[in-house]
């Protein structure tokens, strides 16, 4: 069941609300456009806020069905499998040739589900620092270090604190290009025009 949930899970990942919404509404591919990447910053950066946030949106609820499922099918370590297999399908898209986004809106609403309290603690300082350096990856990188921080203090079990683990990792991972920007002070700021 563990492998089940981790499959039906990648599959679920693979469905990108970037790359649906900029082909339906927009009849374009945001992956051709700014970072490249099928995720609501790129969204935000290339066609405005509102498609941003329901980029968002659509990836939160994605990340959040992975837990609620998941954990019908096979208790909490269905919903550890499945929430695992949500970022690994959303990163890395079989259906998109692996062109995906960076896996930080469907891991908020990961956390949201499992533990809610770390969940909001999270986004309180991913938000916090975004609004106050107005640089996205710093606010995603910090907020999914105090959830790491905060589960492996106080998750449920030693599978929850594996799970933040592997979803911290992924989420640097996503970020190297990133945090290679920062490091060289070009890192882009936030805007909400279109480009």
């Amino acid at each position: 069941m563990f492998a089940v949930c981790l499959i039906l899970g990648y599959l679920l990942g693979n469905v990108q609300f970037a790359v649906i919404l900029s082909r339906f509404v927009y009849h374009d591919d945001v992956r051709l456009h700014g970072s490249g990447n099928a995720g609501s910053t790129n969204m935000l950066r290339v066609f405005g806020l509102k498609s941003g946030l329901l980029t968002f949106i659509g990836d939160f609820l994605k990340g959040a069905a992975a837990v609620l499922i998941g954990r019908s099918l096979g208790g909490p370590e269905g919903s550890y499998a499945m929430a695992l297999g949500v970022v690994l399908g959303h990163d890395f898209p079989a259906f998109f040739k692996f062109k995906g986004g960076k896996g930080v809106a469907s891991s908020i609403g990961i956390i949201w589900l499992l533990h809610p309290l770390i969940g909001a603690i999270s986004t309180v300082v991913g938000v916090g620092v975004a609004l106050y350096t107005k640089i996205i990856s710093v606010g995603s990188l910090l907020g999914a270090t105090a959830f790491l921080l905060l589960t492996l203090a106080f998750g449920a079990d030693l599978w929850q604190r594996l799970l933040a683990l592997a979803l911290w990792a992924l989420i640097v991972l996503r970020h190297s290009e990133n945090i290679d920007r920062l490091r060289k002070g070009t890192e882009s700021k936030i805007t909400f025009k279109k480009q």
